[in-house]
């Protein structure tokens, strides 16, 4: 059975919540397109995010151990996988636009420069009299200027929904940066959900990926609400902590704060009555929320990840090491234009040298950045 575009937006106006964002309901796109026949728009929106060359090249791309650590690691790309997995469970149970959602988590990091987190860092610092860099702004100028993929435009010509998703991505450690999408109204619950999909994978995922390595010591995690929740339960804590008592315990956590969020969400829009997406917008802020209970619970999580990890001095090692490359590498490519591959070079004028310096190294896999290194300051390596 052919099931028609009209037949998956009429299933939307049927079983999605009122607050839920409906795809026949998008404020558009910047280059009017004819719709697709069996596909929605958020659904293109999604499929076009993931054939892009910027998606591709997360898979090289730093979380938070350089791709040449190891080869368990997350990388960008699997915590974009996680974030839009996590994403699509809270929108199904909340009743929101589970295509929205998705799209939204996939496009999110598609900004992050090559390692990390230290790699942006270093950018930002770099790029300070020059406009400045945040991978928010990146990944809208990915979508909306630098992939070429159509004749009649740049970018992808996402949906207003999925640009703004980028634009009001706000974690802890990601700041909001809506410019033209209205900033003084909410972010659908879609993008709220992206949201709290991101923080709930990273915190796991590098909690995971730091006693997978040995960095953090499970000793330590007696000083962690959550493992002692997890201790009182399974009564196995006395053991010796292996891989296995490792999975599982960062699967029982996923699903705490997965569960925690939607109970709390769900309550949170009951209580103020939010039964539409205009309701929501005139919020002015996220609605979204874990349990008083959970947030006392993440908070020394989050402090003992940055404490014990993020600082930990092989991190740490990481990063100098990368903040050493991409200095370098910024320095010598404007100091040399000559330096650039001529289709980049020819990018530099009318746009200024330094943003074409800067989006050529931000799009660079760690990989890339350490041959291209390689190649322009070791004699022995062939250019």
């Amino acid at each position: 059975m052919f099931i028609t575009r009209e037949q998956l937006e009429n299933q939307e106006a049927e079983h999605l919540a009122g607050y839920g964002m409906k795809s026949r309901e998008s404020r558009g796109r910047k280059y009017p397109e004819e719709e697709h026949p069996y596909r929605t728009a958020y659904q293109r929106d999604r499929d076009r995010i993931i054939h892009t060359t910027a998606f591709r090249r997360l898979e090289y791309k730093t979380q938070v151990f350089v791709n040449s650590e190891g080869d368990y690691y997350r990388t960008r790309l699997t915590h974009t996988l996680e974030v839009a997995q996590i994403g699509r469970t809270f929108a199904r149970v909340l009743g929101a636009n589970e295509d929205l959602t998705e799209a939204i988590c996939l496009v999110h990091d598609l900004g992050h420069t090559p390692f990390g987190h230290s790699g942006e860092r270093k950018m930002a610092e770099l790029m300070k009299g020059y406009g400045g860099f945040n991978h928010q702004v990146q990944s809208l100028r990915i979508v909306e200027e630098l992939e070429e993929r159509f004749p009649g435009f740049r970018g992808l010509n996402l949906t207003y929904e999925v640009r703004e998703g980028i634009a009001k991505h706000e974690t802890e450690y990601d700041v909001v940066n809506p410019t033209e999408y209205h900033p003084e109204e909410a972010a659908t619950l879609e993008g709220q959900l992206a949201s709290a999909a991101d923080e709930t994978a990273y915190s796991a995922a590098d909690l995971d990926d730091g006693l997978r390595a040995g960095i953090l010591d499970p000793l330590d995690l007696k000083q962690l609400a959550v493992w002692n929740d997890w201790c009182a339960l399974t009564g196995e804590c006395e053991e010796r902590f292996n891989d296995l008592m490792r999975h599982r315990f960062v699967r029982w956590l996923v699903n705490q704060e997965v569960s925690d969020f939607v109970k709390a969400t769900d309550q949170r829009l009951r209580e103020l009555k939010i039964d539409s997406v205009i309701a929501l917008r005139q919020m002015g802020k996220p609605i979204i929320v874990f349990s008083e209970e959970m947030e006392r619970k993440n908070r020394p999580l989050k402090d003992f990840l940055m404490e014990n990890f993020y600082r930990h001095y092989r991190v740490s090692r990481m990063a100098a090491k990368a903040e050493r490359v991409l200095e370098e590498l910024f320095t010598a490519y404007m100091k040399n234009q000559r330096l650039l591959p001529k289709a980049t070079r020819e990018k530099i004028d009318p746009s200024p040298q330094a943003r074409v310096v800067c989006d050529y190294i931000a799009g660079m896999t760690d990989r890339f950045a350490l041959q291209e290194y390689q190649r322009l300051f070791d004699p022995a390596t062939q250019v």
